[in-house]
């Protein structure tokens, strides 16, 4: 293929997920989508292979890239389909993170995929933000197999319902009297049917201009130039075996000090990541089904490769994963994974980057603040409207030998926004009473770790608290002899609260959550010689 052609299809098909991403965001109704932009948008080929995907949440997309096929070959699909899916043992995360994926047809010949993937406060858990302390998938809420959302271009109006909460022929007549919780559901829902429709008019925009056969041809092209171009960036990697453990802080239901292991062996632009020494699942929900722990290990790798590589199957051909089943890393249903999707990813991140800072100490970071700092919460008021709110907040960012960690901000698994003050005041019972750095509590180093957050909120009517936190007993590591961050705090009315815990709270209750700083890098009594004369 011709370089630069090849260059522009790259372009133009990434550029179909960022439509996709824009038209999401514009339309939802909740806060966490239309606000936070917990949401992805990717295309694939017509076996489920990786093509194109924007830079939006890495959980999302690694895992959607592992598993796509296992969906794609258990569907009879059809011009005009969109199937819905949350299931984490068939190439899901956890339950709220919803799949909607819609084939395109050109020229009578299934040609493609489009997929959103988006997270909603309500799936239908034990605990409202559907995500409770949790030992058992169905506590985590509805598990939905690939269900056709629609069909030949028409709403399956029951599988809406289902989704909605409501009873069956609520949405026969039209939707007035809803209340404004299900008309948000609806609305999402809506909202990733409209962006999966932008990105098949462009992608079939873009099939007939290239014709099928010379489109098909492009993709197998760029799958090939993105793996030349990943195996000369692991050639990168000194060959050998790296191997390192890190700890979750417990699983909130009575385990604690979880290893995670990895063992990288490196040889020759290749990858294998063995899990060998990782603890077997736990009955708390940090469980993580494969395809997460793939999304997490894909991500790392992707960080160490060109900026301009296409992010495509071929990227991820040289990396090859091995876990037992039955394991932390590849749970078995109906293994309870809410948490395994936000706080043992990102674990997992740390346990390769500790490996591969054997290897390359010079470009790896220290640890970053190591947790998503789960938040849910919601109630139904005494006139029988409910609300569900969920955020994820974030933390010091690890240094390098490059510069200090920022601050105050998601790393790694998550890309995601805050909640503006505004719009949480907006839609939520709650009023913020301090949002601000958490001064001196990055690691010390040459190069300091970012600082963590601080987060206030005071609860006005009575309500159901979840919190999946982690590192509030394990401190983020430094590299070089960089200091450790500081462990994260949870408190209630100035009162400790565990990492992982569901509780009730009552009005004019304060809840404060100060996040984990990032590691450091270097030792620290280097800074002063280094700026010393002579």
């Amino acid at each position: 293929m011709n370089p630069i052609e090849l260059s522009l299809f790259s372009s133009r098909i990434a550029s179909i997920c960022d439509e996709m991403g824009a038209s999401l965001k514009r339309s939802a109704f909740s806060p966490n989508i239309k606000d936070r932009l917990d949401f992805s948008c990717a295309v694939f080929d017509a076996t489920g292979q990786l093509t194109a995907q924007a830079a939006h949440i890495p959980v999302h997309l690694g895992s959607m890239a592992h598993a796509m096929e296992q969906i794609v070959a258990a569907v009879d699909w059809q011009e005009g389909d969109m199937v819905v899916v949350n299931d984490p043992f068939m190439g899901g995360t956890h339950l709220p993170d919803v799949t909607v994926i819609a084939p395109v047809y050109e020229g009578g010949r299934l040609q493609a995929f489009v997929a959103n993937r988006a997270h909603h406060a309500n799936i239908g858990a034990s605990a409202p933000g559907s995500m409770p302390v949790s030992r058992r998938l169905e506590e985590e809420g509805v598990v939905i197999a690939p269900t056709h959302l629609l069909r030949n271009g028409q709403w399956c109006t029951a599988v809406l319902e289902r989704l909605a909460g409501l009873a069956p022929g609520s949405l026969a007549a039209d939707f007035s009297g809803l209340q404004p919780q299900v008309m948000a559901a609806i609305g999402d829902f809506t909202a990733q049917a409209s962006a999966n429709r932008a990105g098949l008019a462009r992608l079939r925009q873009l099939i007939r201009r290239y014709g099928g056969e010379r489109y098909q041809a492009q993709v197998r092209a760029l799958n090939d130039y993105g793996e030349e171009l990943a195996r000369v960036s692991l050639r990168r990697i000194p060959p050998g075996r790296y191997r390192f453990c890190d700890h979750l802080d417990d699983d909130g239901a009575g385990t604690s000090r979880i290893p995670v292991c990895v063992t990288l062996e490196v040889e020759d632009g290749a990858v294998t990541v063995d899990f060998a020494g990782t603890s077997p699942q736990v009955p708390g929900n940090v469980n993580c089904p494969l395809s997460v722990a793939a999304a997490a290990v894909f991500y790392v790798f992707r960080c160490l490769m060109p900026e301009q590589i296409p992010a495509c199957a071929g990227v991820f051909r040289s990396i090859r994963l091995r876990a037992e089943p039955g394991t932390l890393l590849h749970a078995r249903y109906p293994a309870a994974v809410a948490a395994g999707n936000v706080e043992t990813s990102t674990r997992l991140v740390d346990t390769v980057l500790g490996a591969l800072a054997q290897a390359l100490p010079e470009q790896i970071p220290a640890a970053s603040h190591g947790s998503m700092n789960n938040v849910a919460m919601g109630a139904i008021t005494g006139d029988g409207r409910r609300w569900d709110y969920y955020e994820t907040m974030g933390g010091g960012m690890g240094a390098s030998s490059r510069g200090p960690g920022l601050s105050g901000v998601q790393t790694h698994m998550t890309n995601t926004l805050n909640t503006p003050v505004e719009s949480l005041e907006l839609h939520y019972p709650l009023q913020v009473l301090r949002y601000s750095l958490r001064s001196g509590s990055g690691g010390a180093g040459v190069h300091a770790g970012g600082d963590g957050l601080v987060r206030e909120l005071r609860f006005l009517q009575p309500a159901t608290l979840s919190l999946l936190t982690e590192r509030r007993q394990s401190r983020p590591w430094g590299l070089a002899g960089g200091g450790a961050g500081a462990v994260g705090e949870n408190r209630l009315n100035g009162e400790p609260l565990g990492a992982k815990t569901t509780l009730q709270v009552r009005a004019g209750d304060v809840l404060s959550i100060a996040t984990p700083g990032g590691g450091g890098w270097g030792r620290p009594d280097r800074v002063a010689r280094i700026g010393s004369p002579g």
